[in-house]
């Protein structure tokens, strides 16, 4: 079969591109093949909205991307090879198909430890890990969160908002503090012990077994923790064995140009996979959905004959138990940190400022306005506001 356009990829990039592709092109044949069991789905939902809102149900998670676009999706389908010169690509069944313009979607996999994945130990990532833990958290009297960060500190919170007895693991000496300043960070970790969630602080995972329907962790402090279930959330490296293989250049990403083109003029990649040139914070990959909607439109429309750049810088956003925070830029304790709070620690500002007093990110906490302001002090290197 030829596909004006292909896409390989079936994540909330391949739902965007194809509407972003319909924009400029009413007609044109649209084919996604995705290795995913489901068709595209709105990811955040997995660690928010389907935890915390109980009228938001798995329905309402689709994005519902073939009726909308009237794209031919492929689902549990993996793509084996690209022939650049034929511009075919032939899958794992050894099926050939040709296309216009291909997109390489291909998104980013969970980092995982020497343990298997099964039923009780999850690398969570897709809505088949979703429904998994799910299960899970129905009978589990105690299931362990490995990771600190942005996916294990949203899990932990959902599980634990559900009645589930929760342990995080984090080498974070205070749970958070990576990103947020001292006193953010402590208060942060404190809502978390306050909800009954018992944090494992400044310890790494060595090794874990599965055993007599019970998980069991070592840890490198020489203790251990055990649990009916084990959720991962250690961070994604992006998939790019599949441009590798097809001779296009990569580093921590498909590196692609303005328009988000690989070396191969009818080859575009976009969403976690892509490493572009950001217009405000430089040469990046960037994992968050914001980045994926408005990348997924830009480059559906280059991929139509759309001549305009993608210039668009992404935030992203959290919440946890009853706080949330949008942020851009570089927000990392690696950097200085300067606190602006109305009440703290509850609503305030933290700006992140490199060694020249230049704002690189800016985080909102319980803030929900004043991103193209954040925006513009990283643009023009300006310091924080007095």
């Amino acid at each position: 079969m030829r596909y004006d356009y292909l896409i390989v990829g079936g994540g909330m990039v391949a739902d965007s591109a194809a509407r972003g592709i319909r924009e400029r092109d009413k007609s044109g044949s649209i084919g996604i093949f995705s290795a995913d069991s489901d068709e595209p789905y709105s990811r955040p939902a997995l660690s928010k909205k389907l935890w915390t809102d109980a009228d938001f149900g798995r329905d309402q998670a689709s994005l519902d991307t073939a009726s909308d676009t009237g794209a031919e999706i492929h689902t549990t389908t993996r793509v084996a090879s690209i022939d650049r010169e034929k511009r075919t690509v032939t899958t794992e069944a050894e099926d050939v198909h040709e296309y216009g313009e291909l997109l390489l979607a291909t998104g980013a996999s969970p980092v995982e430890l020497d343990l298997a994945p099964s039923p009780r130990v999850i690398y969570f990532r897709t809505f088949a890990d979703y429904r998994a833990l799910r299960e899970q958290s129905r009978t589990a009297s105690h299931i362990v969160v490995v990771g600190g960060g942005y996916i294990g500190t949203e899990i932990a919170s959902a599980l634990s908002s559900n009645g589930v007895k929760v342990t995080v693991v984090t080498s974070d000496p205070v749970l958070g503090s990576h990103m947020f300043p001292e006193s953010l960070a402590a208060s942060f970790d404190k809502k978390f012990t306050d909800h009954g969630v018992t944090v494992r602080r400044g310890v790494r995972v060595t090794a874990g077994a599965e055993a007599s329907a019970r998980v069991q962790l070592q840890l490198d402090d020489g203790s251990s923790v055990e649990a009916d279930a084990i959720v991962f959330g250690l961070g994604v490296r992006p998939n790019v064995a599949l441009a590798e293989s097809a001779g296009l250049r990569t580093d921590n990403g498909i590196v692609v140009d303005e328009f988000l083109r690989t070396e191969d003029p009818h080859i575009h990649a976009a969403g976690d996979v892509a490493n572009y040139p950001d217009a405000i914070l430089g040469r990046r990959r960037i994992e968050h959905v914001d980045n994926a909607n408005e990348m997924g439109k830009a480059v559906g429309r280059i991929m139509a004959g759309g001549t305009d750049p993608y210039t668009y810088t992404p935030y992203f956003y959290s919440d946890v138990f009853d706080d949330g925070y949008q942020a851009v830029g570089t927000v990392s304790t690696s950097l200085r940190t300067v606190e602006d709070w109305q009440d703290e620690p509850t609503e305030g500002t933290v700006y992140y400022v490199d060694d020249s007093n230049a704002v690189e990110g800016v985080l909102m906490w319980n803030v929900w306005k004043g991103l193209d302001e954040a925006k513009q002090l990283i643009r023009d290197g300006s310091s924080p506001p007095a």
